[in-house]
């Protein structure tokens, strides 16, 4: 049976480097409350629906989010780790969770191992850099075995999955899987499962040359949601002549044209998962450069992971489960309440009946 896994961002509660970088008491919350539309019919800012504005260090949110889960047929949370050469961040939700034992859902975690910068704010000034090295490597994988001893961490085949959402920026990817193998052996959690996330234009390869089992799509595919390409041309023009001129506020591009260059996508050859979106809008976060998925509602959505369901696959990611400042989340919000959530219901309920009884 295919289970679904939501990917869950965990930056709904305040730290002290988020209040010395973007202001007091900074969350996702902000980028999320400050949207405005962009354009006719442009439905900004999005407002939380029967979960509100919840802090994460909250025990009795993430008790809420978990039975949410539950109810409507997603099967486990797959968490955004935030790792800096040991320094963690954004880590109390997780480290609750890990600690308390609650809530009693299935969960695994992503590496974003990409450097924390301004970028929400206009700016590409690194505020973290990303480091690696084989000392890092080892202390890394001792920090994750403690996750993955734990009972209620995903596996596959029996082996405790994780993610790496930019797997090409490893300067030595052999070195590190192979370090994180070995090591997790030497502490008797056996073998891992590991997992790239296909997120740019560079990370669609097979992933066994890296030393990885398998790769999931991320969806939206930036190789398909392209700007206006006439927009790209002038642009270019104009920086060859020394002009400067800035990416446009936002591109649109319909969802029914996503969905359908997915489902169309062939086989890979290697151990591919796919993904689906309930929607896209990064407009919150984003000053310049957006992207929005225009036309997306929770029938459509139902569609697409109904079909994707079909072909049998061993696991589908969903992104996601609160991504709110990317317009991407499976929680209720106040214009469709949860019906997201029971489109994503229905459509596990209509791939486990009989195939005599599917309609």
């Amino acid at each position: 049976m295919t289970r679904t896994l939501a990917f869950y961002l965990p930056q709904f509660h305040a730290i002290p480097e988020n209040d010395e970088w973007w202001g007091d008491g900074f969350t996702e919350w902000d980028n999320v409350r400050r949207a405005n539309p962009r354009f006719a019919g442009h439905r900004q800012p999005a407002v939380p629906g029967a979960l509100g504005y919840y802090d994460l260090t909250d025990p009795e949110a993430r008790a809420a989010q978990a039975a949410l889960a539950r109810q409507f047929g997603v099967d486990g949370f797959c968490y955004y780790h935030y790792w800096f050469r040991g320094r963690r961040l954004l880590d109390r939700p997780f480290a609750d969770v890990l600690r308390s034992g609650d809530p009693d859902l299935p969960f695994s975690l992503c590496w974003a191992n990409e450097p924390w910068t301004r970028s929400w704010s206009g700016g590409g000034e690194v505020l973290v850099p990303q480091q690696y090295d084989a000392t890092d490597d080892l202390e890394h994988i001792r920090w994750l075995c403690t996750a993955f001893a734990d009972p209620r961490y995903e596996r596959v085949d029996g082996k405790p999955l994780f993610l790496v959402y930019r797997a090409n920026q490893l300067p030595d990817a052999r070195r590190t899987t192979d370090a994180w193998r070995a090591e997790a052996a030497r502490l008797g959690i056996g073998d891992l499962h590991l997992v790239r996330v296909e997120s740019f234009r560079d990370e669609h390869a097979d992933p066994r040359g890296l030393g990885f089992d398998a790769a999931v799509e991320f969806q939206p595919d930036w190789r398909n949601v392209r700007p206006n390409l006439l927009m790209s041309a002038a642009r270019k023009a104009a920086r060859k002549v020394g002009m400067n001129v800035s990416q446009p506020a936002y591109t649109t591009h319909a969802y029914d044209d996503v969905v359908a260059t997915a489902l169309a996508r062939p086989p890979a050859s290697y151990v591919r998962y796919p993904c689906v979106t309930p929607a896209w809008d990064n407009t919150p976060r984003r000053s310049q450069g957006a992207v929005v998925l225009t036309g997306s509602t929770p029938a459509r959505y139902g569609h697409w992971l109904r079909a994707t369901l079909a072909r049998e696959p061993r696991l589908v990611f969903v992104n996601a489960w609160n991504e709110w400042g990317e317009g991407a989340h499976l929680e209720p919000c106040e214009q469709w309440g949860t019906a997201y959530l029971e489109a994503h219901r229905d459509a596990r309920a209509a791939h486990a009946a009989p195939s005599g009884s599917r309609s």
